[in-house]
């Protein structure tokens, strides 16, 4: 019934102004401002919707997983625009002192946030590109 719909993902943020700032500038992605929400096109062909919600509580897990064909050089990139990395010191996701992930059987991965808190990566070795 569906298979044919253009599905999209959407999520919440407390500033709209600031996320916009961040998604187009810092990460440089393509995003039109819809009424009071964010429209982003991802490379993928897919649609992303963001909507404010002041109230907003970030998710617990990653929202948005961004593959990449180099981790590392993803990483040093985002950091030269302010993106900071964060570090986990857990035995199954721990990462290094960059914030890089790095498991014999997973893909390499990094997790980042954004103004509001919500999870997002830089993946390599997924499939997924």
């Amino acid at each position: 019934m569906l298979k044919t719909s253009k599905a999209f993902s959407g999520f919440a943020v407390k500033d709209i102004l600031k996320a916009r700032q961040f998604y187009a500038e810092t990460l440089g992605l393509d995003v039109k401002t819809n009424e009071d929400m964010l429209a982003i096109d991802l490379g993928s062909g897919a649609k992303v919707l963001i909507y404010p919600k002041p109230d907003h509580t970030p998710a617990t897990y990653t929202i948005l997983n961004f593959p990449v064909e180099n981790v590392e050089r993803t990483v040093r990139a985002l950091k030269e625009r302010g993106v900071r990395f964060e570090i986990y010191k857990n035995a199954d996701y721990g990462t290094d002192d960059e914030g890089i992930h790095r498991g014999p059987n997973e893909p390499t991965v990094a997790w980042f946030t954004d103004p509001s808190g919500n999870i997002l990566s830089v993946v390599e070795g997924t499939g997924l590109r």
